[in-house]
């Protein structure tokens, strides 16, 4: 089975990983990982414990570099070129935290403006009118741009993140754990959001997440991350179906059962 997804020839990826090596001192948690996201689709990392999920989330978005391969975005290597390129690179995605990760001491609407008035992407009498239109992307309600973070549910910390991400129209969005800490009908309602801004605004999602009615309401793909490298990229059925202990025990139990019956109805 490929490890990457087949691209037609005059279709840019958006994500490219190459020989991917990532140690810690003297243990190896990726050696020689590929893979390859085209645009608009919408891929799940899994993986046990320690296989690397959230380290190779980290190098897509420069936190981290592997000790050898290479990362490119949007058809450029991820860390080359001036400042100026970088700066413009990165305004191409957007991430959300497992935690939200929101400032404490700024209000829903000022987090939501942080990377707008920190790149000067707008000006001071456009900025309310840009924050209150991610607050309504994300069904925030304008009354809600006041709230400090401490005022906020997990499920609305989860919003003003998404909406925060969302601020400089990323064509990438990556997500870690999105739906983690939330009970399973605002689980599910941040599901249903992300796939409907997915759709909306033609992005591409790359999650990290360990839960299977997420990965099964959302991937296209699932790159499954085990023995150091990418075992398996192919939709849930196909991953389902790959003989290898860490798909086995994660899809085998009656939720991944049925997981894969509700995508196949939908």
């Amino acid at each position: 089975m490929s490890l990457t997804n087949s691209l037609a020839t005059n279709v840019e990826p958006v994500i490219e990983l190459e020989g991917i090596v990532t140690r810690f001192g003297r243990t190896v948690i990726h050696d020689g990982l590929d893979m390859v996201v085209a645009p608009g689709e919408m891929v799940s990392l899994v993986g046990g414990s320690g296989s690397g999920k959230t380290t190779l989330l980290r190098h897509l978005i420069g936190l981290t570099r592997p000790q050898a391969g290479t990362v490119k975005l949007f058809g450029e290597v991820l860390l080359s070129g001036s400042s100026r390129v970088q700066r413009a690179r990165r305004r191409r995605f957007g991430v959300l935290f497992q935690q939200g990760a929101l400032f404490s001491a700024l209000n829903v609407a000022e987090n939501i403006a942080f990377p707008l008035e920190e790149l000067g992407i707008a000006r001071e009498d456009e900025l309310r009118d840009l924050v209150a239109q991610k607050m309504a992307m994300v069904e925030l309600e304008p009354h809600h741009a006041m709230l400090m973070p401490a005022e906020l549910s997990g499920g609305m910390v989860k919003r003003v993140a998404l909406a925060r991400a969302l601020a400089l129209e990323p064509e990438l969005l990556l997500l870690d754990e999105p739906t983690a800490g939330l009970d399973p009908d605002r689980s599910a309602s941040f599901v249903e959001l992300i796939r409907s801004l997915h759709a909306r605004l033609s992005l591409t999602v790359v999650l990290v997440t360990h839960d299977i009615d997420t990965l099964a309401a959302l991937s296209t793909h699932i790159a499954v991350l085990a023995d150091r490298s990418i075992v398996s990229y192919a939709p849930l059925d196909e991953t389902m179906a790959v003989r290898h202990p860490f798909i086995e025990r994660f899809f085998g139990g009656e939720q991944g059962r049925r997981a894969l019956a509700r995508s196949r109805r939908e």
